[in-house]
This record gives structure tokens, sequence and C-alpha cells, in this order.
């Protein structure tokens, strides 16, 4: 079984900087992508950057420029590295991974940004 955990969350205020953590545990062969997303309250929960298993990413565009998504050869950990925050990045992030029979979740981080 694929086990995903999060951390890294906190308050932090418009303009700061936090990095996402995305830890894995057990098989990860047949991983063929990777990604965060969040969740507001009563919001749906949106895809924030995607990374694949060729090195290609793609992100959403209220985040580009500002977020960036990094792994290793191992594709665990994984990495969210947020600059910039805004006041709507407010949210709870969740890590994902995919396979091509399931797609994992972990149970997420809130990242509060405030002043």
């Amino acid at each position: 079984q694929v086990q995903l955990v999060e951390s890294g969350g906190g308050l932090v205020q418009p303009g700061g900087s936090l990095r996402l953590s995305c830890v894995a545990s057990g098989s990860l062969f047949g991983i063929y992508s990777m990604g965060w997303y969040r969740q507001a309250p009563g919001k749906e929960r949106d895809l924030v950057a995607r990374i694949f298993s060729g090195g290609s990413a793609n992100y959403a565009p209220s985040v580009k420029g500002r977020f960036t998504i990094s792994y290793n050869v191992t594709k665990t950990p994984m990495f969210l590295h947020m600059n910039s925050l805004k006041i709507e990045d407010t949210a709870v992030y969740y890590c994902s991974m995919w396979s091509t029979q399931q797609q994992y979740w972990g149970r997420g981080t809130q990242v509060t940004v405030s002043s």
C-alpha cells in the first residue's frame, strides 16, 4: 500500500514563503505522475501543480511563477516551493500520486496566509 504524508504547512504573512513536503511509503512502482492540490472551505479541490516522470511540469495559472514543484530520483520526497504567498493561497494542500490503476492521496496540511 502507498501512503502519503504532507508536512510544512503553517501560518505565513502575505509575501512570505513556505516549502511543503510529501513523503511516500510503500511501493512506488508504476507511479508516473505526482502533484499538489488545494482546497479551501466551501470550494472545490483544485490541482495546483503536477509533474510527470519525464520531468515536465504544469501549474495552475494562479500560482504560475510563484510555486515550483520538485522531486528526487526515487520520486520521494516531493516538494512544493511557495513564494510570494497571497491571502487567496490559504487552503489545505494535498499531495497526490498517480499510477495506471489508482490515484493516491495524503491527508493534507493547512496553509494560512494572513497579516
